[in-house]
């Protein structure tokens, strides 16, 4: 997608693949550490790591007040596994945890297990052809879903990937599959009128 800039969080996490993604699809990167990083962005990417840390560096630097305005002012947002509970509305058993709430759904930090228990998963994806190869690593679990949110895919039940508005969570890892099917859909997103 040429002339498309979108931009991935790079204070920690798996942003470089993210980069890779999305290069591969043609689209312009850069990596937002600071608020000024938004400015000239459709879209950002919120990605997997360690939530607690990178909503604690996101408020150091400023970045969650300046990240709800992009949004505000029209910019595309996507949260992945960490990025989910970033974006979640509220966070099971963890109040205090700062997210910034623009995605209505309730999530459950780790639900899928430690580390050890990471697995890789065949998962339908509302409007895809084929199942996505979808990566679980410590994966938060969608456990509530508001009005007005679309779950996009399910996994033994449970959603996975949801979207409401300009905002896209999925709680597995797109950007380790090698398949960029979810970026591509994440870039019509970031670009829709």
């Amino acid at each position: 997608m040429k002339g498309v800039t979108v931009g991935v969080l790079a204070l920690q996490g798996a942003f470089r693949e993210h980069r890779r993604a999305f290069e591969r699809l043609g689209a312009a990167v850069r990596e937002v550490r600071l608020p000024e990083h938004l400015t000239g962005l459709c879209g950002l990417v919120i990605p997997g790591g360690e939530s607690t840390t990178m909503a604690k560096l996101m408020r150091t630097y400023g970045l969650d007040e300046a990240i709800v305005d992009f949004h505000a002012r029209g910019g595309a947002i996507w949260g992945t596994c960490a990025g989910a509970i970033v974006v979640a509305r509220e966070i099971e058993g963890r109040p205090e945890q700062l997210r910034l709430g623009l995605l209505d759904v309730k999530v459950a930090r780790n639900a899928y297990g430690r580390q050890v228990a990471s697995f890789e998963a065949e998962v339908p994806i509302a409007g895809m052809a084929r199942p996505f190869p979808a990566v679980f690593i410590r994966a938060p679990r969608i456990t509530g879903v508001g009005e007005g949110v679309e779950v996009l895919a399910e996994y033994a039940g449970d959603p996975v990937m949801a979207a409401q508005g300009r905002v896209l969570a999925s709680v597995f890892h797109p950007e380790l599959s090698g398949d960029d099917r979810v970026h591509a859909r994440f870039l019509e997103l970031a670009t829709s009128p």
